[in-house]
């Protein structure tokens, strides 16, 4: 009998259950995740083609940002499955029906508890592998974007102005990648002005940075003080265009980009790169965990509240009330534990409470609902 919890085989309606909590699931990441990309690629977007890379660039860093914004919609959209998945079928009688045949809210309980072990196999995934390899990346391309000056340098028909008193021109690029008919305005001195002028030029990358080479050209000083114009012209010419774009080195990694088995065995290390305390690594390699935990606890915990409700036909408001209010309480634990085990060494321990605390009532409602004369539901087999 399905109501006998003595062991648990699956049943048609466990698949039932799990299916609809997967399908749901898949759902919410689907939304959620797109809202907050299409939030993410706004800005991104501006700053990237306003720079002058081209639309593989912003596609490329857009998928990089992915596995990031994926880990954390994930344990709320597992949520959000558990909560309206479960409203529906307490609102059509599936689950009067269901609990009629003899399944006790602890045993409807541990599909769901199934469910988010699913979810946190994903979330694992992402946490211990995908993040860090994508923010690793991200950061290496950032670096490489901001030293390529070509996206910045390189636009034909333009006044650009890569950096404060520069003004810069380019008619024409050749598919050879030779620039004709240059004009490079240098307004930096106070006391001086400088004009260059060029038939042709090439942009090279050294050791020391880019350089501007310049050929059969004209350079065109003018004093302030006296207003003298002094010309010089010349076959070639270098022009150093490292200062003026501000190219800046690469910098440490961030801990997201590091992964779990160099945060743990190579602390030391990590903190003299990062410049981060021991505390704050070891708190982040162990939040890597708990935000898999989290999609197991989110979930049993909204199944749990909403089974303390009777049946319905307008549904479970209240008890979806309570568990939306319950997540916050709990995110804000969270985010406090956090907080408290980066400034603190030994405290890491405190991240694991929140999510314990919420399996734990989770248990306990789930439970009760199961012992004659403390649940709601009466008449089950």
């Amino acid at each position: 009998m399905p109501g006998r919890d003595k062991g648990w085989h699956v049943s048609r309606f466990d698949r039932y259950l799990l299916s609809q909590l997967l399908w749901l699931f898949g759902f919410f990441s689907l939304v959620l995740v797109l809202v907050y990309w299409v939030n993410r690629a706004v800005s991104l977007f501006d700053q990237i083609i306003a720079n002058g890379h081209s639309a593989a660039v912003f596609l490329e860093f857009t998928a990089l940002t992915l596995p990031n914004v994926i880990r954390l919609v994930l344990p709320v959209s597992a949520f959000a499955a558990a909560l309206y998945v479960t409203n529906r079928l307490s609102s059509e009688s599936e689950l009067v029906a269901v609990q009629a045949a003899g399944y006790s809210p602890a045993r409807l309980g541990r599909t769901v508890a199934v469910y988010g072990l699913v979810v946190a196999l994903l979330v694992s995934a992402l946490t211990q592998v995908l993040v860090p390899i994508s923010s690793g990346r991200l950061a290496q391309r950032s670096a490489e974007i901001a030293q390529d000056v070509t996206a910045r340098l390189l636009s034909e028909g333009e006044f650009l102005h890569p950096a404060e008193g520069i003004t810069f021109y380019i008619r024409d690029i050749t598919s050879e990648g030779e620039l004709r008919d240059i004009f490079l305005s240098d307004q930096r001195q106070p006391d001086r002005q400088t004009t260059y002028t060029a038939a042709r030029a090439l942009l090279l990358r050294t050791e020391t940075g880019p350089k501007l080479v310049m050929f059969d050209g004209m350079a065109q000083s003018l004093r302030a003080d006296t207003r003298q114009l002094a010309t010089t012209a010349f076959e070639n010419f270098t022009y150093d265009v490292s200062g003026l774009l501000q190219v800046s080195a690469t910098g440490p990694r961030d801990l997201r980009a590091i992964p779990t088995t160099e945060l743990i065995r190579q602390r030391a290390a990590v903190a003299a790169e990062t410049g981060r305390s021991g505390a704050e690594i070891v708190a982040e390699a162990h939040m890597r965990v708990t935000q898999a935990l989290k999609s197991v606890a989110l979930p049993v915990m909204g199944f749990a509240i909403l089974m303390m409700g009777g049946f319905s036909r307008f549904g479970l408001w209240r008890q979806i009330l309570i568990a939306v209010f319950a997540v916050i309480v709990f995110e804000t634990l969270d985010n406090a534990a956090a907080d408290a085990a980066r400034n603190g060494p030994g405290r890491w321990p405190l991240l694991y409470l929140p999510h314990l605390a919420a399996l734990a009532l989770s248990a306990a409602l789930l439970w009760s609902g199961r012992l004659p004369g403390l649940g709601r539901r009466e008449g089950r087999a």
